[in-house]
């Protein structure tokens, strides 16, 4: 059967979503090389950034939207992460917020790719 076990972002620096991701996820990457990162996101999942330059067959220029999406985290969690991310001058989409599927903030990485937190054990507050 097709699992799939890893996300690859296409993004136009290495380096820098590199240093953006390692900041992020508290962790280094475990595999780096000049045109592609490698980070553990647990249990058999990865994430990879990609030069979009370097890829073949090359990226079409505009995709589908997608976000990655942390939402084993409480309440709490998101207010905390919410405000060590604001600090740190990563870009906020939503504030923090009550949606029918949970408490959530959403930010965005220098390629704009989205970054969903989210406390989906709560109760919707209406």
């Amino acid at each position: 059967m097709f699992k799939p076990n890893s996300v690859i972002l296409y993004v136009d620096n290495v380096e820098k979503s590199t240093e953006f991701y390692t900041d992020v996820l508290q962790s280094g990457p475990i595999e780096r090389f000049r045109e592609f990162s490698l980070f553990s996101l647990g249990e058999d999942v990865t994430l990879g950034l990609q030069s979009a330059q370097g890829i073949d067959p090359k990226p079409e220029p505009s995709f589908g939207g997608f976000e990655l999406s942390l939402s084993d985290v409480s309440r709490e969690e998101v207010d905390q992460v919410y405000t060590l991310w604001k600090e740190k001058g990563i870009p906020i989409l939503m504030e923090p917020v009550d949606l029918d599927f949970g408490y959530t903030f959403v930010a965005t990485d220098p390629d704009g790719h989205r970054l969903r937190v989210c406390a989906t054990d709560t109760t919707n507050v209406t």
